[in-house]
C-alpha cells in the first residue's frame, strides 16, 4: 500500500472518529477545523486552523490529501469545485453535497427519482393564506443550516406564524409516525453498495435531537427490506461515494417515507464501532478510497445513546456518573474532548452491546438515568 493521506474538513467527533480507524489503517490524516483544539485535532497528525469557506485554507488542506472528505456539510462546495478541478479528488463530491445542503433541492431531486416522501412544497417567503391552503398542522424547515434539530418548525394554528422562520423553507405534511429509522448505506466509486442494520432513533423532544438509537429496529422483516431498498435508491440517485446516514418515518397508516439523508458518517450510526464486523467510520474510508467494502453485520444487539450537555450547565465539562456507567457490562464509553458543554450539545455517546436487545435495552435505561454532563461554571 502507498503513502495515502486523508483529508477531513470538519473536526468535531465524527472527524475524531474517522481519523481514530484511518490512524488504526495506517493512514496519515490532515484536518481543516475552526478550532485549533477540534476533537480530531488529538488523534490527526495534522491540523490546519481556517474557516469552511475559506478556500486558501480548503486548498490547503487538499494540496497535501490523497483524497479529502467531510464532516460536516455547511462548507464552501463553490470552493471545492474550483479545487477539485485543479486535480484534487474529493468525495463525496462538491455537486452532492451543495444539492443536499438545500433541504429544498434535495427533496426535489429525490422526489422526481421516484422516492416516497411527506407531501412538501417550497415557499420563498411566509404567506398565511397559502400555507393554510397547503394545510395544518404542517411542519416548517429551512432549506439550509438546519442541524440537530435545529431548523424545524411545527406550524398548528396562528400563534405558531409569529415564530416562524421568514424566507426560505419547505413546508411538509405532519406525518403520524410510528417509528423514526435510520439506516447507513455506503458506495464506493466503482459503484458496490452494502447496507447496516435498520435502526430505531428515539428523539428528545425538548431540542428535537437524536437521543437513542437501538439496533436492530423492532420492526417486521417486511418494513426493513423496503427502508433498504428506498435507502439504497436514494443512494443510488445521488450516485454518493462515501457513507450515507438516511432518515426514515414508518408512519402510524404503514407508509415509509424519507426524511433526509446525510453524507457522511451519522449519530445513528455510531453504534457500528462496537456492534458491526465494520464501522461506519472505516467503511467511509474504504469508500471514498474506492477500496473494497468491509461486511455490514451485527454481530452483537446494541443501544446507543447520546451524551448530551444537560440543561443550565455551560462551560468546562464535568461527567457525573462516569465511575458507575463503567461498571456496566457491555459498555463502551466515548467522550469527544470538546473543551465546552452546554444544553444538549453532543458531549460523546455511550454504545451497549449485549446477547439479546432486551438485556441491552434494560442496561441502557438503568445507567442513562445516572450519567449527566455538568458544568464547572454554573
Amino acid at each position: 500500500m502507498k503513502d495515502i493521506r486523508l483529508g477531513i474538513i470538519g473536526g468535531g467527533q465524527l472527524g475524531k472518529m474517522m481519523a481514530q480507524v484511518a490512524q488504526r489503517m495506517g493512514l496519515s490524516v490532515w484536518v481543516l477545523d475552526p478550532y485549533e483544539a477540534c476533537p480530531a485535532s488529538f488523534v490527526a497528525d495534522h491540523t490546519i486552523v481556517g474557516s469552511f469557506q475559506d478556500e486558501k485554507a480548503i486548498r490547503d488542506l487538499a494540496s497535501h490529501c490523497t483524497v479529502t472528505t467531510y464532516d460536516i456539510e455547511h462548507i464552501s462546495t463553490e470552493a471545492i469545485k474550483k479545487i477539485e478541478q485543479e486535480g484534487h479528488q474529493f468525495a463525496p463530491s462538491p455537486e452532492l453535497l451543495a444539492l443536499i445542503q438545500d433541504k429544498g433541492l434535495q427533496k426535489d431531486f429525490l422526489s422526481r427519482k421516484g422516492i416516497p416522501m411527506p407531501r412538501f412544497q417550497l415557499m420563498d417567503e411566509i404567506k398565511r393564506e397559502e400555507i393554510q391552503r397547503f394545510g395544518l398542522p404542517c411542519v416548517q424547515k429551512t432549506r439550509k443550516g438546519g442541524y440537530d434539530g435545529r431548523g424545524v418548525h411545527v406550524i398548528r394554528g396562528d400563534k405558531d406564524f409569529e415564530r416562524a422562520f421568514p424566507k426560505d423553507f419547505l413546508l411538509e405534511e405532519l406525518v403520524s409516525i410510528e417509528k423514526e429509522l435510520g439506516i447507513m448505506v455506503a458506495r464506493n466509486r466503482e459503484g458496490s453498495v452494502v447496507t447496516y442494520p435498520l435502526t430505531e432513533m428515539v428523539f428528545d423532544e425538548r431540542a428535537n435531537i437524536c437521543d437513542m438509537v437501538i439496533a436492530p429496529a423492532r420492526v417486521p422483516k417486511e418494513v426493513e427490506k423496503q427502508a433498504q431498498q428506498i435507502a439504497i435508491a436514494c443512494v443510488e440517485a445521488l450516485q454518493g461515494v462515501g457513507i450515507f446516514g438516511v432518515e426514515l418515518f414508518l408512519s402510524t397508516d404503514g407508509r415509509i417515507l424519507y426524511n433526509e439523508i446525510a453524507p457522511r458518517p451519522h449519530n445513528s450510526g455510531h453504534y457500528t464501532i462496537e456492534a458491526c464486523e465494520t464501522s461506519q467510520f472505516e467503511q467511509h474510508i474504504r469508500a471514498v478510497l474506492n477500496l473494497p467494502l468491509g461486511s455490514p453485520r451485527l454481530v452483537s444487539p446494541a443501544v446507543m445513546f447520546n451524551l448530551l450537555g444537560e440543561p443550565g450547565h455551560e462551560g468546562s465539562p464535568i461527567i457525573e456518573g462516569f465511575e458507575e456507567a463503567l461498571s456496566v457490562p457491555g459498555l463502551a464509553f466515548h467522550f469527544y474532548r470538546k473543551p465546552t458543554t452546554k444544553p444538549f450539545r453532543k458531549m460523546g455517546h455511550i454504545t451497549i452491546t449485549a446477547p439479546t436487545l432486551e438485556e441491552a435495552l434494560d442496561r441502557a435505561m438503568s445507567i442513562r438515568q445516572k450519567i449527566r454532563i455538568l458544568s464547572e461554571d454554573v
